[in-house]
């Protein structure tokens, strides 16, 4: 099946993918009993949002005697990557690290997390310059001319 993928969903679409990803296999009446619990949607309300999402290419469908089974098209991991390089993408390079910060330090986590991030900055070390070139054409952002040395 070579459909293409409308990855741009709505806070509610994503409630209901966060299910499928959960599941891998899912009946849309099991979609419903998850979401029925945490949104308190109605079962129509659920079917609408798989409706859109099995139209967007998110979800696959199969049929199975009376039931409909759902499956995700796309893995959990490469969405969340491929959103977040698209917000990294659609902002200044000098505001990356800013960004990437903040995220961290909104974040909770395990003692395991922070060991792979320490990894990971030790090796971006090896990489890293006194400065990351801004990417923006002038107006786009808040560098002056190109010519800030402090983030935004």
């Amino acid at each position: 099946m070579n459909t293409e993928i409308d990855s741009k969903i709505t806070d509610s679409e994503w409630e209901v993918m966060r299910v499928v990803w959960a599941q891998d296999n899912v009946t849309s009446k099991e979609i419903r009993e998850v979401l029925q619990q945490k949104m308190d949607w109605k079962p129509a309300t659920t079917k609408t949002f798989i409706g859109r999402l099995v139209k967007k290419g998110m979800l696959h469908t199969e049929t199975e005697g009376n039931k409909y089974i759902y499956s995700a098209n796309i893995n959990e991991s490469e969405f969340i990557k491929d959103h977040l390089n698209e917000i990294f993408e659609n902002i200044c390079n000098k505001d990356v690290g800013n960004t990437i910060v903040d995220l961290i330090s909104k974040a909770t986590l395990s003692f395991k997390d922070i060991g792979r991030l320490e990894k990971t900055l030790e090796m971006k070390k090896k990489d890293a310059v006194d400065e990351v070139p801004c990417s923006c054409i002038p107006g786009q952002c808040k560098c002056q001319d190109h010519n800030c040395s402090t983030g935004h």
